[in-house]
This record gives C-alpha cells, sequence and structure tokens, in this order.
C-alpha cells in the first residue's frame, strides 16, 4: 500500500494565461505558496481590509487617476508576492520584475491570482 501524506506540498504550479496586448496570452508557469485554509483566509481578509482603506483614501484626499493607480499596481504586486515563489518568464523573479509585470500588463494580477484561486477548487479532483 502507498504511503499517502495529510499535509500539503509547500509550493505548487500552475499555468497562467498572462494577457499580451494586440496578442494572444501567454501561457507561463507559476509556483505558488501552499497556504492552509487558515492562512489562506487570512490572507484574503488583509486584501479585503487593504482595498476598503485605499478606496477610503482615494475619497478622502481627492487622489489624482495617476496617484489612485501607482496605488494599485503596488497593492497587486504585493498580492502576487504573497502567492508566489517563482515563474517561466525569461525574467529572473525578483521585486523589481513582478512590479514591471502588473505595470505593463493590466490583466496580470488578475490572471496570477485567478489561477491561484482556481488550483484550490475542489472541482480539479477528477471523476
Amino acid at each position: 500500500m502507498p504511503k499517502i501524506k495529510i499535509a500539503q506540498n509547500p509550493t505548487f504550479t500552475a499555468e497562467v494565461k498572462i494577457p499580451r496586448v494586440g496578442a494572444e496570452p501567454v501561457s507561463v508557469p507559476f509556483t505558488f505558496r501552499y497556504l492552509d485554509r487558515n492562512a489562506l483566509a487570512k490572507l484574503y481578509d488583509g486584501w479585503n481590509q487593504a482595498a476598503e482603506a485605499s478606496a477610503e483614501k482615494a475619497r478622502d484626499e481627492s487622489l489624482t487617476l495617476e496617484q489612485f493607480t501607482a496605488a494599485q499596481v503596488q497593492h497587486q504586486a504585493e498580492q502576487i508576492k504573497a502567492v508566489t515563489v517563482g515563474w517561466g518568464f525569461d525574467d529572473k523573479f525578483t521585486d523589481e520584475a513582478i512590479l514591471d509585470l502588473v505595470a505593463t500588463c493590466v490583466g496580470a494580477p488578475q490572471a496570477v491570482l485567478s489561477a491561484y484561486q482556481e488550483a484550490y477548487n475542489p472541482a480539479r479532483l477528477g471523476n
């Protein structure tokens, strides 16, 4: 009988379809960090609180579109850093490269986070 561990692997890989302007999406492997249910809930709670605070700040301080976008780019880069540990781009996986990805490809953050969430979907268990 094979031995099976309950513990999950600390990382897993999934393909992410990164949208490209004027071209077809490119499939890029990402290595994601595994989080248990409690850690995942804590992470999502933090993201929700950050989004609410950002919206409040934008209202209170009358941020320009440029200022609001810069804050969003930073927030989305932090989200990607929280769940990834590597990728299949030719560019080295660094904080600067993550910022470049988010700043140059408006659909990339949603694609990465959707692929991460999809990996946790129980429907992927098979037949």
